[in-house]
């Protein structure tokens, strides 16, 4: 097995001075901090330095040193926390179903609706009055789809 580098402990890597591009859940997945060699990251914070041509993929503790921010970085990964939990929560739930056979929740003020598409015969998605246009073959999959909907939804500003 390759020994991991510690870039810290090298010159010509900058310590300091980088930007946060993005910060990513790779779910079951995990990753390597390139910056201190750690190895089990789940949530990856995407680097940027005008003196290095590519992008550091780090851990937390190494995105705020290199940033110098103690605070969003680990805000963006809180939220990514959050959102993993709200998802495995979401799962959970019970839908209903209207007479029609489609399935429905009610959630504060949003409508979803998961119906069979007479075209395709596969699932679809119904937030409020957008429609979706991915199809799904398993109902879990388009499930799940509403919830990512949501999200973006909400990130987007039109939830």
């Amino acid at each position: 097995m390759a020994k991991l580098v510690n870039y810290w402990k090298l010159q010509g890597i900058p310590h300091k001075g980088w930007t946060l591009v993005d910060v990513i859940d790779f779910g079951t997945d995990y990753g390597i901090c390139m910056m201190c060699g750690k190895e089990n990251i789940r949530y990856i914070h995407i680097l940027e330095h005008a003196e290095v041509l590519e992008q550091f993929m780090v851990g937390c503790i190494c995105a705020e040193k290199m940033t110098d921010d103690y605070f969003y970085p680990k805000k963006r990964e809180r939220e990514l926390r959050n959102r993993a939990r709200r998802r495995i929560n979401w799962i959970k739930k019970e839908w209903k179903r209207n007479l029609s056979g489609n399935y429905y929740l009610n959630i504060g003020e949003r409508y979803l609706l998961i119906y069979l598409d007479n075209k395709t015969n596969k699932y679809k998605v119904k937030i409020n009055e957008i429609f979706g246009k991915k199809t799904f073959s398993i109902l879990e999959e388009a499930k799940v789809a509403a919830f990512d909907g949501i999200e973006y939804l909400k990130d987007k500003g039109k939830l």
